[in-house]
């Protein structure tokens, strides 16, 4: 797993190609990050599924209660069928904008 903090916002990228391992380290370094805006590179992962996806939903829901913006980068996938409470997006860049305009939302009082 690499880690690239930049301002309020941490990259966590998986480099293993591993789902579930990448799961388990985010999770097990969760208060190291929870202070931070995440997004979670995937996009080394071709064979990622919508399944293993979903397996973020519980860490997601529980940073974005603490009002916190959670996005995950993955590309390749149906982001139609994605659950509507996550953040799944194609691209870095994307995700970056994602967390500017939450942001400017949180500032807002949205």
């Amino acid at each position: 797993m690499k880690v690239d903090i930049k301002g309020h916002t941490t990259t966590l990228r998986n480099t293993q190609g591993d789902c579930l391992a990448f799961l388990d380290k985010v999770t097990t370094q969760y208060q190291s990050y929870k202070e931070q805006n995440l997004i979670l590179d995937m996009s080394q992962d071709k064979d990622i599924t919508l399944k293993e996806i979903k397996l973020f939903g519980d860490l997601s829901k529980m940073h974005k209660k603490a009002k916190k913006s959670f996005v995950i980068v993955v590309d390749g996938i149906d982001f139609n069928a994605v659950p509507s409470k996550m953040t799944v997006v194609p691209s870095l860049l994307e995700a970056h904008d994602i967390i500017e305009m939450e942001e400017i939302e949180r500032d807002l009082g949205f």
